[in-house]
């Protein structure tokens, strides 16, 4: 396929995904209900979970001085919490375009290199994704009679430990094949696991790798509480399990991928989540889910359009 062709897919389908399921979630509940919910929510608790958010936000800024200070750059905590509202604002255009705005604001501001700056933030989307992997292991752990019921309600139990034991043999042949082969996607492959282990391995000889793994943790404890507390928002979402909780924002966290900032995508994980497996009321699931996505979004178009406005001012004050 022609290298324009994909860059042309890789802007418009997360788009064009975004279009159908904003179409789609409001198909299912009429524009004037999904109103009546956001009249009559608590925004106490909505403000709450800003708040929640924007310490995450800023929680990560900090920690990014931690992977640059190793290299020599002293960046300023400003330019820091700016670059990283103005990469969230940039990713709902295009996606990933904001981490490569991220890395060339310190190119432009700090002096930093962009291959050095970038590759800070990908080694900060690798300790991000080690969390989030243990989130879905803690959650498993904790959640595990529950959702081996719901299986075992749903399906067959032989038929589950048949496709269990097929899926392990499966994955044990997928790995000997791959560790022994050399084709091109053997090799992406074991380049993308080794750089995951690098990548890992890295933080604990940076020089605050304590603080990097505080700030780590506390940045996605600070997403989880912000999901939680936005809960309590609306009366019908008052008696949801923290089950449903935790793999509500596990769903939600990887819709963002799929398209522009979870346009769409967002709230319609919370509600399969919510409906599917918990059996709860799906208007209030939807409404909760675009109440939690529009916040958060505000939050982001606010910080990230001032921190673009005000980045060359900022930097032209600091300069006299």
């Amino acid at each position: 396929m022609n290298s324009n062709i994909k860059k042309i897919l890789k802007i418009t389908l997360p788009l064009l995904l975004g279009v159908f399921l904003v179409w789609y979630s409001l198909s299912q509940i009429s524009v004037e209900e999904l109103l009546a919910y956001f009249k009559k929510a608590n925004y106490t608790w909505v403000g709450l979970g800003m708040f929640f958010g924007l310490l995450s936000h800023l929680s990560r800024a900090y920690r990014w001085q931690f992977q640059l200070e190793p290299m020599g750059y002293n960046i300023k905590l400003g330019n820091s919490v700016m670059a990283v509202f103005a990469t969230y604002l940039i990713n709902y255009t295009i996606p990933r375009a904001g981490e490569v705005a991220r890395a060339s604001i310190l190119t432009n501001y700090e002096g930093v290199p962009f291959e050095k700056g970038f590759g800070t933030i990908v080694a900060e989307r690798i300790a991000d994704m080690v969390v989030m992997l243990s989130i879905i292991a803690v959650t498993l752990f904790l959640q595990f009679d529950f959702i081996y019921g719901f299986l075992v309600d749903k399906f067959n139990p032989t038929k589950i430990g048949i496709a269990l034991a097929g899926l392990i043999a499966l994955v044990v042949f997928f790995l000997i094949v791959i560790k022994r082969s050399n084709s091109k996607i053997a090799l992406k492959i074991k380049s993308f696991v080794n750089g995951l282990v690098e990548g890992v391995m890295s933080i604990f000889k940076m020089k605050k790798k304590w603080a990097f793994i505080f700030h780590t943790l506390f940045i996605w404890t600070m997403y989880v509480l912000m999901f939680y507390v936005t809960s309590f928002s609306l009366e019908e979402m008052h008696d949801v399990p923290f089950a449903a909780i935790l793999i509500g924002f596990i769903a939600a966290s990887f819709s963002i991928a799929a398209t522009n900032g979870g346009i769409g995508s967002y709230p319609e994980a919370i509600v399969l989540v919510f409906t599917s497996l918990f059996f709860l009321p799906e208007d209030p699931s939807r409404a909760f889910g675009w109440i939690i996505w529009s916040s958060q979004t505000l939050l982001i178009i606010v910080f990230g359009g001032l921190s673009l406005i005000y980045l060359p001012i900022f930097n032209k004050i600091k300069a006299k």
